[in-house]
C-alpha cells in the first residue's frame, strides 16, 4: 500500500493527504506525498484526449484539462481515496480525490459538470452510481463536452 492513502471505498480510518505537484490531463495529477511525487489516476471517469501517443487530440480535452487545474491548483491539498486496486497498469495510483479545503469530490464534479465521462472500471466501482447518474444528468443537459461535442471520443476537426 502506498502509505498516506486511503484504502477501499472511503473505509479506512485515516485518508491519505497529498499536494498537488502538476494536472496532467484532465484525468490525472501528480502529487507529493511522503516526500515522493506520484501519478494518480482519478477513478471512473475519462475526459478527452490531449496528448495521447496512439489517438487524437479530443474536443474537449484541453477545456476538461484546463478544469481540472481550476479545482486543482498546484500546491493544493488533497486526500485521495483508495478502491480495490492501488495503481493501474502504467503504475499510476489509482484515487478518487477530494480537496481537503472544501472536500469537494473533484471526480464527481468533472462528471457533473461535463468536462469528463463517467467510465466503470472493474473491480474499481464504490463511486460509480454516484458518477454514472451526474453523467446522465450532464449529458441530458447538453453540458460540457455534451454540447461542444455530441459526446466522448470526438477528435478535433482540422480547421481549414
Amino acid at each position: 500500500m502506498l502509505a498516506g492513502c486511503a484504502e477501499g471505498g472511503g473505509s479506512a480510518s485515516a485518508p491519505g493527504v497529498a499536494t498537488v505537484v502538476e494536472v496532467v490531463d484532465g484525468d490525472t495529477i501528480r502529487v507529493r506525498i511522503d516526500g515522493r511525487v506520484e501519478p494518480v489516476r482519478l477513478i471512473g471517469i475519462d475526459t478527452p484526449e490531449t496528448h495521447h501517443p496512439t489517438r487524437p487530440v479530443e474536443c474537449f480535452g484541453a477545456e476538461a484539462t484546463a478544469r481540472t487545474a481550476e479545482l486543482l491548483a498546484i500546491g493544493s491539498e488533497v486526500r485521495l481515496e483508495r478502491d480495490v486496486e492501488p495503481r493501474d497498469r502504467f503504475d499510476r495510483v489509482l484515487a478518487y480525490v477530494h480537496r481537503v479545503d472544501d472536500d469537494l469530490f473533484v471526480n464527481l464534479a468533472l462528471v457533473a459538470e461535463g468536462f469528463a465521462v463517467a467510465g466503470s472500471y472493474p473491480p474499481n466501482l464504490a463511486r460509480q452510481a454516484d458518477l454514472d447518474a451526474a453523467g446522465r444528468r450532464a449529458r441530458a443537459d447538453g453540458l460540457g463536452l455534451w454540447g461542444a461535442c455530441g459526446g466522448p471520443d470526438t477528435p478535433v476537426q482540422p480547421s481549414g
